[in-house]
């Protein structure tokens, strides 16, 4: 009796991503940031909207209706939200984008430096907070005089400082390492979709890095030029700091996937080196020849934008895979 043996298939492989997208993944780590936030509006009850229905002479299922708690233009208030636009900016202007909701890429060198600043945010956020606090009688009173009968005592909380707060942690978005022997096919797929976002937030990071570029040279541009034989537009510093602060946050967020776009951000630094706004203000000539080796630059980018939804279909690999 003869009897057949089959050798056991191996366990079916993640694909591997190509090279950047996995050196992307190996040297960022995932960071969310969310805010608990005092809600400044709520809806009239319906006897509320009932009665401004009636004065309208309107059906109150087509009426939508609510009142502002208090005004949010307050400094106090405003000094609160100021803090978190800070919070916001800095964590996309030192993170790449990610296609997934609420989450951006940070290096993990970079992860000490995030922790500190986010934590000292956190401590301007109380202490925003603390002084809003402290004239949130008076804003609460005044919303009695300018509600009138609208104004709920209970739509008031009894103290601000559980009310804002911001929390961010670092998610994980690869599949988790035990999978691999529970469920093979299962951690392959969440291997090759992990890679697919990856390649996915390369794309999405080369074009804001383009978009924010042709942006920043459009604008210099215009603020250069001149229209009709009219003196130049005015611009101010803003026009070129911005642009430098553009330079280092490309020089430390970049990894190097677009060739053309580095080349671009070089020459445009190369021009700019050493020079300041008040010397574009004041001498023409030099004003005119960075106008126009700009303008040269701004119109390669227009093609890099013009090509971009080509190339992100086009992108070859680059190298052998190890």
């Amino acid at each position: 009796m003869t009897m057949l043996t089959t050798e056991p298939e191996p366990a079916q492989q993640a694909p591997r991503p190509r090279p950047l997208a996995r050196e992307l993944q190996e040297i960022t780590t995932a960071v969310r940031v969310s805010f608990h936030w005092l809600g400044t509006s709520r809806s009239l009850t319906h006897s509320q909207k009932a009665q401004a229905a009636e004065s309208f002479g309107a059906a109150e299922k087509f009426l939508s209706a609510g009142k502002k708690l208090f005004d949010t233009s307050a400094p106090a208030y405003r000094q609160v939200t100021a803090v978190r636009s800070r919070i916001v900016q800095y964590w996309k202007s030192t993170t790449l984008p990610f296609p997934e909701p609420g989450i951006r890429l940070l290096r993990k060198e970079r992860l000490g430096i995030f922790e500190a600043q986010l934590t000292e945010f956190r401590q301007e956020l109380e202490e925003a907070v603390e002084r809003l606090e402290e004239e949130f009688e008076t804003l609460q009173q005044q919303a009695r005089e300018r509600l009138g009968s609208l104004y709920d005592p209970r739509d008031y909380p009894h103290s601000l400082r559980q009310e804002f707060a911001v929390e961010w942690d670092y998610p994980s978005v690869t599949p988790p390492d035990h999978l691999q022997q529970l469920a093979p096919e299962l951690y392959a797929r969440e291997c090759a979709r992990v890679s697919a976002r990856f390649e996915e937030a390369m794309q999405l990071a080369e074009t804001a890095f383009l978009e924010e570029f042709n942006g920043l040279i459009t604008h210099l541009c215009e603020r250069m030029s001149g229209q009709s034989g009219a003196s130049p537009k005015v611009f101010r510093d803003s026009a070129v700091s911005r642009l430098h602060e553009f330079f280092e946050r490309f020089r430390t967020l970049q990894i190097g996937s677009h060739e053309q776009l580095e080349g671009l951000v070089q020459q445009a630094q190369s021009l700019l080196r050493g020079i300041t706004p008040q010397q574009l203000r004041d001498h023409s000539s030099l004003r005119q020849h960075v106008s126009r080796q700009m303008s040269a630059v701004q119109s390669q980018l227009d093609q890099l934008l013009v090509d971009r939804p080509r190339r992100s279909i086009m992108r070859p690999s680059t190298g052998e895979e190890a």
